[in-house]
């Protein structure tokens, strides 16, 4: 009888993917989604800010309290390798503890059950099997490891180190591995996207990723996740706008607008910077824009969060999360003085997210009647009676959904995953509705 895994990611897709790479590295394991059947329990945790360490804590205890007897339970991730000496001290729940540095040695540390810790940063490449979860269409791809930003009140360099990056022949050739299994839709990730080879001394490594990238021809779209005001310019933006495979989908986490707020963060580009990126994402066709906000770092005034919101009111992103401000040790920002009360901070939230909440509501009516080019994947977790799609600009699992509750083809019972042309029907109760017309053409 075969022996059965469970494995909980938890955080950021670049988690996903290590994740992914230890699933392949188990293969001969039977997968089970219970607990309390696993003979290996592993919990991939992210430890980026204090939200984040107690999700974790809290899934690896309750893993614990659900798991049969002599079940193993494995710690692995950021949280493991940030805290690894306080892991072993004040969790004996855990059996095995690794960081960020050993995912493809997983099945080695299971049959010897003890962990490793290393000072290497694991980046997965090409040659490291994979097993793609929750699609049979789209996969992550990682283009770098650590880095080399210095904002104020990130912890991510103090565990994942400097920006190292793969080569583009790394990832092509992934990306052909994965081609051949069937995937066409891609999205990339990084800590810092637009800094890509720059630790090779590459500073257009970005730009010409795309330009191989279109030239290769195996993907049929693409994204790039998380690009950086400091690192991203407008001969990017136009290599991103030229390409036939990547889409023009905008994703820079600004946090903030204020002047003198970026400087305190240490974002290491301007406000007048920010707009003139902003404002050439914004006038690419059909672009889609998102970014993050942090709410409540230290020192942040009044006069300061007003004019984010005057910003916010008059710049409508296409998708946009906030972030309470967490107070990270080891940062910048966890010795400033001048922390803003959590009361203060919730408030300010609740603000821009009603000025978030309206915006939505008006970019939602506006999609009404118009036809969007759409993958759909499988049924939707909504309702078994609705197909679930997201529009081709949009990235999976944070852009939102079109629920197709009509199919206007010929001659078909079901629809297989694939890329076709959505007409959007309805708008209701938050939720888009959409009619599938046609299939969709590669171009």
């Amino acid at each position: 009888m075969s022996k059965k895994l469970h494995l909980i990611s938890l955080g950021c897709t670049k988690n996903l993917v290590d994740s992914e790479v230890m699933l392949g590295r188990l293969r001969d394991y039977e997968m089970t989604d219970e607990v309390g059947e696993a003979d290996v329990i592993i919990v991939n945790t992210c430890g980026f800010i204090s939200a984040a360490k107690q999700e974790s804590i809290n899934t690896i205890l309750d893993a614990s309290s659900r798991r049969k007897e002599g079940a193993l339970l494995v710690a692995s991730g950021c949280l493991s390798q940030r805290y690894h000496k306080e892991l072993l001290e004040e969790m004996p729940e855990i059996d095995i503890i690794t960081g960020v540095g050993d995912y493809d040695k997983i099945d080695m540390m299971i049959d010897k059950r003890q962990g490793l810790q290393t000072h290497q940063v694991f980046l997965a490449n090409e040659n490291h099997q994979r097993v793609i979860t929750g699609s049979c269409l789209h996969a992550y791809v990682k283009l770098s490891e650590g880095c080399n930003q210095a904002c104020s009140f990130c912890s991510i360099p103090s565990f994942k180190g400097k920006l190292h990056s793969r080569s583009i022949d790394s990832v092509l050739k992934e990306i052909e591995n994965l081609s051949k299994q069937g995937y066409q839709d891609f999205s990339f990730v990084a800590q810092d996207s637009s800094s890509y080879l720059r630790d090779k001394g590459e500073k257009d490594g970005l730009k010409k990723l795309i330009e191989a990238l279109d030239q290769q021809g195996y993907a049929r779209s693409a994204r790039i996740l998380y690009l950086y005001p400091s690192t991203t310019d407008l001969e990017l933006i136009q290599a991103i706008a030229d390409s036939k495979i990547v889409q023009n989908y905008f994703d820079m986490p600004i946090q903030h607008i204020s002047q003198s707020m970026l400087k305190r963060m240490k974002r290491g580009a301007s406000q007048e910077r920010h707009l003139e990126l902003l404002e050439a994402m914004r006038s690419v066709p059909k672009s889609f824009v998102r970014t993050t906000l942090i709410v409540g770092h230290p020192q942040e005034s009044e006069e300061e969060f007003e004019e984010l919101c005057h910003f916010m009111e008059k710049f409508a992103f296409d998708a946009v999360n906030v972030f309470a401000y967490s107070s990270e040790e080891g940062t910048l920002a966890h010795k400033m003085e001048g922390h803003i009360p959590p009361k203060v901070v919730n408030a300010r939230i609740s603000r821009l997210n009603k000025i978030i909440l309206a915006q939505q509501k008006k970019r939602k009516k506006a999609m009404l009647g118009e036809n969007f080019p759409v993958i759909v994947e499988d049924k939707s977790e909504v309702s078994e009676y609705f197909y679930s799609a997201r529009a081709l600009n949009w990235a999976p699992n944070i852009d939102g959904e079109i629920l197709i509750n009509e199919i206007a083809l010929d001659d078909v019972e079901s629809l297989k995953a694939g890329y076709y042309e959505a007409k959007i029907t309805q708008v209701k109760e938050g939720y888009v509705f959409g009619s599938v017309i046609g299939n969709l053409a590669k171009e």
